[in-house]
Order: C-alpha cells, then structure tokens, then sequence
C-alpha cells in the first residue's frame, strides 16, 4: 500500500468531502502506469441516493472552493446508483453498495496500487 504522501491536494479535498458527508468504505488506486485514463480513483459508498448525492454534492463544493476546480463531467446525479465524477488526473465513484458489490470496480482495477487515506480521514472509516 503506498502512502497517503502521494496524493494531489485535489484528492484529499475529495477525500475529505467524502468523510464529511460519511462516505462508507473509502478507498483510493494509483491508477499512473496502468491507465493513460486517470491518475486516481477514489472509491466510495453512500448508503442511499440521497446520501450519495450529499456526497458527490460535498465534493463539487470543496473542490471548487478551495481549488477553483469544477469537474469536466458529472454522470449518473439523478439515479445515484453510480455518481462518476470526472476530474480529469482523477475520478470520483460513489456507489450505493449494491452496485459497488455487482460491477466490483476495484477487482477490475486489481493491478493498480491501493493508497491509505490521508490520516485525518481514516478515524470511523
């Protein structure tokens, strides 16, 4: 597992939106030197669509506050089975937990490294 050292500021403001809203199961790849898509994924659950929504809300303000920094898109908002945000260096997935057990995003990106979540985050996770 690498070290939470590794991660752009954008991520832990991610991170951090997430926890705040209380993401469950929170985790985060290293996806540079597997992927040309993105550098990192951050990989979370809400437990319905309107905490997923929360979440994914929670970011888009952060982000933007502290970064001046919008996603270049948005998909799934409504049904919020599956928010993806894209970030461009990285890419936000929040699933409901049904989904994240069906489409197993994390066995299909396997090959990447994990990364630990920045140490203010981890306290409940």
């Amino acid at each position: 597992m690498l070290s939470a050292d590794v991660l752009p500021e954008e991520v832990r403001l991610a991170v951090q939106a997430a926890y705040d809203k209380k993401a469950e199961d929170m985790r985060i790849f290293d996806l540079r030197g597997v992927t040309s898509l993105t550098e990192f994924f951050l990989i979370c659950s809400g437990s319905n669509q309107r905490q997923n929504q929360a979440i994914s809300d929670e970011i888009l303000r952060l982000l933007k506050e502290e970064q001046g920094r919008p996603p270049m898109g948005v998909e799934g908002y409504e049904k919020a089975d599956w928010i993806l945000m894209d970030y461009g260096d990285f890419i936000v997935h929040i699933l409901s937990g049904q989904a994240r057990k069906y489409y197993d995003i994390e066995r299909l990106w396997r090959q990447a490294k994990e990364v630990e979540l920045p140490p203010d985050t981890t306290a409940g996770v």
